[in-house]
């Protein structure tokens, strides 16, 4: 949620912000209500100062009696007027997206999206025979069960089983190792959250009922991203200024309906209802998030190079932000047996958006006042890793080669069929 007041002095901006992320909404009418129920509060503060002067008189006379019974009418109008404008102005406060930074690209969608540069592995991996898509090495591997997933539960579901579970393992303890060095605190949250939680932190008007999952009798919703209940635990906090920036690394299952990709990658664990990931979370001062979000950035791209996986980085256009984040990243890793990048990490920088919906604030030393914090957020691990593990380290004979990186943790130097 944006400052009301910032908006008051920046409307062109924020009318240009949300233009471009594709947001309708107006903010004319948003000043318009603004400017009455500023309107109204004045003359209710006005109302009490009378009622308080009439009140300290004495002995009432009939005059001052029916001047106080207009005044209380008058009150309970005022308030009932107020109590309406009130709704319709929130209901515009909230429709608000965080408008991009200045630098960030302008773009409809994903298709303008920019390359920002490549990892430290330059070259695509080159194959003397065809390389072969995940789904079908994590089958012969016996290491991926899809056919017996749908079985059991549906679509977009799967087993990960043998070294495919032994190989998740390693990169949970290989990150957490790094990231923990890194002074990462390691949190394995929640994967429910209340409904007004997951507004705050921005999904719900993200992506809506038909793509979380809603739990009716317990009114709760799973988690798509722990980022939601890791950013949610401080609600209604105010840190001190020398316990930021507090670094957050947390591991939870992840929970997407996937309502949009009807069709589209059908088979193995790329696009799927439930998933694991390591998520990176920070809150920190307004002064601090641009350079959080680059540590952020260049954690990802540690981990991804130690894998020796090859990947571009894409500067995020404003048409494809999402509504918390005011500059994103990703990472986009070459998947051979697909002949293309695919999306395997983000990482956004959400200034106040989320703090502001969540009341968490840190107290400035120089001016002794609570002041809203910024939050971030960027993924270590999901399982898109595995995937580009399988088709990038792949072998002629079917086996795969584990990277060196995770071999300590792995156990052994490659993957072969039991």
């Amino acid at each position: 949620m944006l400052d009301i007041k910032y908006i008051r002095e920046n409307p062109e901006k924020v009318k240009e912000g949300a233009r471009n992320k594709g947001v309708d909404v107006d903010i004319d009418k948003l000043l318009e209500l603004d400017k009455k129920r500023r309107e109204i509060m004045a003359r209710s503060e006005q109302i009490k100062a009378e009622q308080k002067k009439i009140s300290g008189k004495g002995v009432p006379s009939r005059e001052t009696i029916e001047k106080a019974k207009a005044l209380k009418e008058e009150f309970q109008v005022q308030e009932a007027a107020l109590e309406e404008i009130e709704q319709d102005f929130d209901a515009l406060m909230r429709q608000i997206p965080n408008p991009a930074f200045d630098e960030v690209p302008v773009g409809k969608d994903d298709s303008e999206n920019k390359v920002k540069g490549f990892g430290k592995v330059k070259e695509k991996p080159k194959f003397d025979f065809k390389p072969k898509e995940h789904w079908e090495i994590g089958e012969a591997l016996d290491i991926l069960d899809t056919e017996r997933a749908g079985k059991v539960t549906g679509s977009r579901f799967y087993y990960l089983k043998r070294q495919g579970v032994l190989l998740e393992f390693a990169l949970i303890n290989f990150a957490f190792e790094k990231l923990v060095k890194k002074g990462f605190i390691p949190i394995i949250p929640p994967v429910m959250i209340k409904p007004e939680m997951a507004w705050a932190m921005g999904y719900l008007q993200q992506t809506d009922d038909e793509e979380a999952y809603h739990l009716e009798k317990d009114n709760l919703y799973l988690t798509a991203t722990s980022e939601q209940t890791l950013g949610a635990m401080h609600a209604g906090e105010t840190f001190n200024e020398a316990d930021l920036p507090l670094r957050y690394v947390g591991f939870s299952t992840c929970f997407r309906r996937e309502a949009g990709s009807f069709g589209k990658d059908t088979k193995g664990m790329l696009r799927v209802h439930q998933f694991d990931k390591i998520e990176m979370f920070v809150f920190c001062k307004p002064e601090d998030s641009a350079k959080e979000h680059e540590a952020l950035r260049a954690a990802e791209q540690e981990l991804m190079d130690d894998l020796g996986l090859h990947y571009q980085v894409i500067d995020i256009c404003t048409g494809d932000l999402g509504v918390p984040a005011a500059k994103k990243y990703d990472i986009e890793t070459w998947m051979p047996g697909q002949d293309k990048y695919r999306e395997t990490h983000s990482t956004s920088n959400c200034t106040d958006f989320q703090a502001r919906r969540l009341n968490v604030r840190y107290k400035d030393s120089k001016t002794n006042k609570p002041e809203f914090v910024h939050t971030l957020n960027g993924t270590a691990f999901s399982m898109r890793p595995i995937i580009a593990i399988l088709e990038n380290f792949q072998q002629k004979d079917g086996s795969v080669k584990v990277p060196e990186a995770l071999q300590g943790y792995f156990g052994l130097k490659e993957i072969k069929a039991p």
